[in-house]
């Protein structure tokens, strides 16, 4: 028997229950694998709220790291003992659990530098970063960004990346704790958006002239100052919505703003084809391994405080990576 979280309905983080559950043996395609951490993350609150609907009752998470213990008919990508970790998305399902059944096609394999924890708090953020500074745009040394959310998981991982290509990093943060956090993983400028002015800040560092790419996982709080930090032709990258949906707006915005473009990209288009994967998650070992990338564990969790760790990470009481340790 395992021990999983599940919800039966919508709701707040109260809707989290720890159960036991029956594990079986895996099907063909499956393994059944043994977690030794899972990953918390702000989009496990989307699936609890009903902002993206599954049928219920449902599992939680969608990131975690672990041992094969057993594999189904037609699994050749790894073997029983292998020691992976994997994110996704509805195909994943299911991660704050002791053990589970799960499609062998989402595993990565770890390489014997990463050990289990560090991947189940890296691997959703880490792939998100790697797609967002090596896919979305041709950046070009001197280019600048502007980061919000820079203390958080996604944030320093990808302020150190961003400092390894030569960008400067204008990252914005909600108290004087985060802002130093974020300056020691990289941001070369901090702005806490609590008592300053966003854009305006923006444009003073940049020379009036704004930035490059904005990488925005606020949503509806940032949008506008997103928008109006952005130099001529200059890229919003809408990835989350951590204070809630962005509002409708006419398009004739973008060009009024200075022919702006805007995207909203979603991980799972970006490591569908397993080679790009493989080469994605291979550039993000490769610098975790080799320790020019740091990944910060700053909570952890048993899999019963489901409902506080949701409840922190809601309030934004959490910097860097949560994971649950099982």
């Amino acid at each position: 028997m395992a021990t999983a979280v599940r919800f039966h309905e919508t709701g707040g983080p109260e809707v989290l229950r720890c159960e036991t559950v029956e594990v079986g043996q895996p099907g063909p395609g499956q393994v059944r694998l043994r977690h030794e951490a899972v990953g918390l993350n702000f989009a496990d609150t989307y699936f609890r709220s009903g902002l993206y609907p599954v049928p219920r009752p449902a599992g939680m998470g969608v990131e975690a790291a672990g041992i094969v213990e057993a594999v189904g008919d037609g699994v050749a990508n790894v073997a029983v003992g292998d020691r992976v970790t994997y994110t996704g998305f509805i195909n994943t399902l299911g991660a704050y659990s002791t053990e589970r059944l799960i499609p062998a096609a989402p595993l990565i394999k770890l390489p014997a530098a990463i050990a289990c924890e560090t991947a189940a708090a890296m691997t959703m953020r880490g792939l998100t970063s790697a797609y967002l500074l090596r896919r979305i745009y041709a950046f070009a040394k001197g280019d600048t960004i502007l980061l919000h959310a820079a203390a958080g998981g996604v944030g320093l991982i990808v302020s150190q990346w961003a400092k390894l290509l030569g960008l400067t990093v204008i990252g914005t943060v909600s108290s004087e704790t985060k802002a130093d956090i974020a300056r020691a993983h990289g941001c070369d400028h901090v702005i806490n958006y609590a008592h300053e002015d966003v854009a305006k800040r923006v444009r003073e560092l940049t020379g009036g002239v704004g930035v490059n790419v904005v990488f925005d996982s606020v949503g509806k709080a940032t949008f506008e100052a997103s928008l109006d930090s952005l130099k001529r032709r200059g890229l919003m990258v809408c990835v989350g919505t951590a204070s809630g949906p962005i509002p409708p707006f006419n398009p004739q915005l973008l060009a009024m703003k200075g022919s702006l473009y805007l995207t909203r990209p979603a991980l799972a288009d970006y490591i569908a084809d397993p080679a790009e994967k493989a080469e994605l998650a291979g550039e993000l070992f490769d610098h975790v391994a080799a320790g020019r990338i740091k990944i910060e564990i700053n909570q952890r969790y048993a899999l019963q405080d489901a409902v506080q760790a949701h409840r922190d990470m809601e309030a934004r009481k959490t910097t860097g990576s949560s994971v649950f340790v099982i």
